[in-house]
């Protein structure tokens, strides 16, 4: 067996002997003067020891701190306010000027097929923004799960559908975290109009009233090639896109927002999108 290489090693213990007889005090001293050790003066009251000391005062014992506790609701040192529904956001008196949705706190539901550059154009607009803001996709979060991931490329079902309503719950459980500490949101979502269950209904409740949906749909040959460029899970079929955007077209006649960006890129689409928030603000869609 080998030791490292530093202080000597104990010698064996012998029989008979302490654990510590032959270490002498000096020995872990080199150097230390050598002879016996000194003796300690005779208790008081040993014959010899002269007079016992008398007892003075005791000094009070010091108090003792006690930290105060920490704040309730706190990260830190930073309070957060906590994250509550989102209200409709206020509209400008008549006499204003027409909002600026760049310098405004929204939460705002990008809506799109697969292939519709939702995702790219939430990302550039999230960025180009006046005030903090951030970008909120439903897709993302679904990954989170590693696994026993429902793969939409498998269809949907159960498990599927499960999932899809734990993300967005927790999406919107983001959002709203984020827009209570003055923080801008854009989510993205493929939402059905034919799903009630899992579209706009279910957005409304976990993130408030608020909330400003807008629909990206550019014609089926420009989704087709999109989606063409894709990869991993987020590439689907070319039957599966086209099926999805055929039901998307029942978004036309809802009275919500929609851009067509067949011949638009990211940062003109955003654009786009500024100018519908803009309208959005001053006079709220009723959904």
């Amino acid at each position: 067996m080998q030791h490292a290489v530093g202080s000597p090693l104990p010698p064996p213990h012998r029989p008979g002997q302490g654990p510590h007889a032959d270490w002498a005090p000096a020995g872990h001293h080199p150097g230390a003067p050598q002879g016996p050790a000194p003796v300690p003066p005779p208790p008081p009251g040993f014959p010899g020891a002269g007079p016992a000391p008398t007892a003075g005062p005791v000094p009070p014992a010091p108090p003792r701190h006690t930290p105060a506790p920490p704040p309730p609701d706190t990260t830190g040192h930073v309070p957060l306010p906590p994250g509550g529904p989102v209200g409709m956001p206020a509209v400008p008196p008549a006499a204003a000027a027409v909002p600026d949705p760049a310098a405004t706190t929204l939460a705002v539901l990008l809506i799109g097929p697969a292939g519709a550059g939702k995702t790219s154009v939430a990302k550039y607009w999230a960025d180009h923004r006046r005030v903090p803001t951030a970008h909120i996709s439903l897709d993302d979060v679904r990954e989170w799960v590693r696994s026993g991931y429902a793969n939409p490329q498998s269809g949907w079902n159960d498990n599927s559908e499960a999932q899809y309503r734990l993300a967005r719950r927790t999406c919107g459980f983001a959002a709203r975290n984020f827009l209570a500490n003055g923080i801008s949101c854009i989510l993205d979502d493929a939402v059905f109009p034919d799903r009630p269950v899992v579209g706009l209904g279910g957005w409304k409740r976990h993130v408030g009233p608020g909330l400003l949906p807008v629909v990206i749909l550019p014609g089926l040959d420009i989704v087709l090639e999109r989606n063409a460029e894709r990869t991993g899970n987020r590439r689907l079929t070319d039957e599966e896109v086209a099926r999805i955007h055929g039901r998307m077209a029942g978004w036309y006649g809802s009275g919500l927002p929609i851009i067509d960006n067949s011949q638009l890129d990211v940062p003109a689409t955003a654009r786009v999108l500024d100018e519908v928030l803009a309208r959005a603000i001053a006079s709220p869609p009723s959904w």
